[in-house]
């Protein structure tokens, strides 16, 4: 697809799942489906909207947004080069962690928006990012900034930008790990491993997922 149709599939999508009967629908101001580039080589998937978001209806608007904002940048790309997302897409209440019945309720909605934006690489941010995109048994901190490649895509867990401005030691290793990106992409290009040309490789089990860095 072009930009354009991407652009216009990732619309029709959003206007059908804000119909439906959502878990968190009746407790939010705004859903917060998502922004950025359609077609974007680089998706970040964080885990639900916060305050801010849920009265902006935009992902990462927070500190922890600007957070993020100045890691992208750090990579030459700015927040419109690439598409920012959550699992969840209404704000849970008190910010609570999401309930596994709520994830399992957004996950679809987020599942087609990848298929649309269909990027080289993911970028998980945090641990509930992590677990969704490469299932369970991985712990964030033993394989941040390591590119795994699952159902046919590469995907990078790292520290989630919120996390970090509590704990300041965690910013100079998520910079580190951002860093990483344009090699991870270059990486991609030259093995083919990204988007379509990769939908056949086989899923392995989280043990056993090779980096490719």
């Amino acid at each position: 697809m072009t930009r354009e149709e991407k652009q216009k599939a990732l619309d029709a999508l959003n206007a059908k799942w804000e119909k439906k009967d959502l878990p968190l629908k009746s407790v939010a101001t705004n859903a917060v489906p998502g922004e950025g580039n359609p077609d974007a080589e680089v998706l970040f998937i964080g885990e639900a909207p916060g305050k801010n978001e849920d009265l902006q209806g935009r992902p990462f608007v927070g500190a922890a947004g600007k957070f993020l904002d100045e890691l992208i940048g750090l990579i030459g790309l700015k927040r419109e080069d690439v598409f920012i997302a959550n699992i969840i897409k209404h704000r849970p209440p008190g910010n609570r962690d999401p309930l596994p019945p709520e994830v399992e309720a957004y996950t679809p909605w987020l599942a087609e928006q990848i298929r649309i934006i269909d990027p080289k690489l993911i970028v998980a941010l945090g641990r509930y990012a992590m677990e969704y995109l490469l299932g369970p048994g991985l712990s964030i901190t033993n394989v941040h900034g390591q590119p795994k490649r699952r159902d046919g895509r590469v995907i990078m867990p790292v520290y989630h930008p919120a996390a970090a401005l509590y704990r300041n030691d965690w910013k100079p290793i998520l910079a580190a790990d951002f860093k990483k990106i344009p090699k991870i992409l270059q990486l991609i290009d030259e093995e083919g491993m990204g988007g379509d040309e990769a939908r056949g490789v086989e899923t392995p089990a989280a043990e056993q997922q090779r980096a490719l860095l």
